[in-house]
């Protein structure tokens, strides 16, 4: 099973990319909220599964783990997909869908294109004792700056501070501000640490 794929963006499309991992180009199919989340950067790292069909195999990519634990959740519900299962985690966002789930919102998954009454149900049923190994929502990775970020880490470690303290204030100022040169996040680093 392929877990993870890092190489030179290639190509980026709301639908997939192609990344370019030692002179191969694979093709990655993802939802719109890992779209949304993928930057400009050459280097990029996904989390992936690998969907095998009798006439082909299928790589989808992921953000975060939570996005990816939550499409290996839908698509274990029988009459959801990968494709249904992609499009449900680009009309919502992960954590939302995982709420609507745990709400019993009915409603809310049934706005999504495609998912009916019954199915909207058979996903809450079957899904909700299951959610608890979901991993945290709150762990929001960013792997699109992953050379700016290590290069930040190791700096922080030769500074003294732990690189486990440091990895989640990294990654929010990641997210806040996705076009922070190291100077600048470790700057705000030293601010919040």
């Amino acid at each position: 099973m392929i877990t993870q794929i890092q190489g030179k963006l290639v190509e980026k499309h709301p639908t997939y990319v192609i990344i370019d991992c030692g002179g191969i180009g694979y093709e990655v199919h993802i939802s719109l909220h890992t779209f949304a989340q993928i930057g400009s950067d050459e280097n990029l790292k996904l989390l992936t599964h690998l969907h095998i069909r009798e006439d082909a195999h299928i790589l989808y990519g992921f953000a975060t783990e939570l996005e990816r634990a939550l499409f290996r959740l839908l698509i274990s519900v029988s009459g959801i997909g990968t494709s249904t299962g992609r499009t449900m985690l680009s009309a919502m966002a992960p954590a939302q869908i995982e709420q609507a789930i745990r709400n019993d919102d009915e409603k809310a998954i049934q706005s999504i294109k495609g998912i009916g009454l019954k199915t909207a149900q058979r996903v809450i049923i079957e899904l909700k004792d299951k959610l608890k190994t979901l991993p945290e929502s709150s762990e929001i990775q960013s792997f699109s700056n992953n050379t700016i970020k290590e290069e930040t880490l190791s700096a922080l470690e030769v500074l003294g501070y732990p690189r486990r303290s440091t990895e989640k204030v990294i990654d929010n100022l990641i997210q806040t501000a996705p076009e922070s040169s190291v100077e600048q996040l470790i700057k705000g680093a030293l601010n919040k640490l």
